[in-house]
C-alpha cells in the first residue's frame, strides 16, 4: 500500500509552489520592466526623429503617414490634445483642426447636392482643389484622421464603407441593408433604374420603390426623366464622378 506524504512532506509540496509562484512573479515583473524601458528609448527616438523631420512630417503626406505609423506602434498618439509636446513641436493638431474645419465646409457646400453623404475621393479632390496654395498636401489617410477627431466633438461626421467605396456621412442619416446595396449597385455608372435593381437584386418591384423612395426622401438620390429608353434613372451623387467638382471652387 502507497503511503501518503505526512505533513512535513506537504509543507515543503506548498513551500515549493510558493517559490515557483514568487519565480514566475519576478520574471513578469523583469519582462515588463524591459518592456518599459524599451518603450522610453522607442519614444524617446521618436521625439529625436520628429525633431529631425519635422518639415517632412508636415509637408510630405507619405512621409506623414509613415510616422504616424511609428507612433501607433509605440502607443503614442501625436493627435490626443492640441496642447503638449507633439502639438507644439509639431503643429501637427493645428494641421487637423484646419482640414477638419475644411472638411465640414466642404460637406455643408454640397449637402444640397448630395444629401450629407459624400465619397471620400471626392471630398479629398475639393478639399485639394481648396487648398491649391498650401504646400501641405491632403491625403484620404489625413482625413480619415481628421474625421475620426471630429467624431470625438460628437458632429455625426462618420465613415461608412459601400462596396468598393469610401463615404463620408455628415448627417445622422441611418441607411440599411437595401440603401446600402443600391449604392453598391450604382457605384457601376452612377445611378440605377427600378428595372435594374429589380432583376440585378431579384427584388418586387414595391422593395425597390420603397428603398429609392426613402434615398430621394433623404436627398441622396437624384431623377432624370430624360433617358433615351424612357426609364426612370436615379442618379446618386455621392457615388457619381459626374458631380465630383461642382462647387469645388466655391
Amino acid at each position: 500500500m502507497r503511503r501518503r506524504p505526512g505533513i512535513g512532506g506537504l509543507q515543503k509540496a506548498a513551500a515549493a509552489r510558493d517559490q515557483y509562484r514568487l519565480l514566475g512573479e519576478n520574471v513578469a515583473k523583469l519582462r515588463t520592466d524591459m518592456m518599459k524601458e524599451q518603450l522610453a528609448t522607442f519614444k524617446s527616438q521618436l521625439e529625436e526623429f520628429a525633431r529631425k523631420h519635422k518639415n517632412d512630417i508636415r509637408k510630405n503626406p507619405a512621409f506623414r503617414a509613415q510616422f504616424h505609423e511609428m507612433c501607433a506602434n509605440v502607443g503614442v498618439d501625436p493627435l490626443a490634445s492640441n496642447k503638449g509636446f507633439w502639438a507644439e513641436l509639431l503643429g501637427i493638431g493645428d494641421f487637423y483642426y484646419e482640414l477638419g474645419v475644411q472638411i465640414i465646409e466642404v460637406c455643408m457646400l454640397t449637402r444640397p447636392l448630395n444629401g450629407g453623404l459624400i465619397s471620400l475621393q471626392e471630398l479629398c479632390n475639393h478639399l485639394r482643389q481648396r487648398r491649391k496654395k498650401d504646400r501641405e498636401a491632403v491625403t484620404e489617410d489625413d482625413c480619415l484622421r481628421a474625421i475620426s477627431k471630429l467624431k470625438v466633438l460628437g458632429s455625426g461626421f462618420e465613415v461608412i464603407t459601400i462596396g468598393k467605396k469610401k463615404l463620408v456621412r455628415s448627417v445622422p442619416t441611418e441607411l440599411n441593408k437595401d440603401h446600402n446595396q443600391i449604392l453598391e449597385l450604382a457605384q457601376g455608372q452612377g445611378f440605377v433604374t427600378v428595372e435594374e435593381v429589380q432583376r440585378r437584386l431579384s427584388w418586387t418591384s414595391g422593395r425597390v420603390i420603397d428603398a429609392l423612395e426613402t434615398l430621394l426622401e433623404e436627398g441622396l438620390a437624384m431623377i432624370d426623366n430624360g433617358s433615351k429608353d424612357g426609364k426612370c434613372q436615379y442618379w446618386f451623387p455621392c457615388v457619381s464622378s459626374v458631380y465630383s467638382f461642382v462647387g469645388s471652387d466655391t
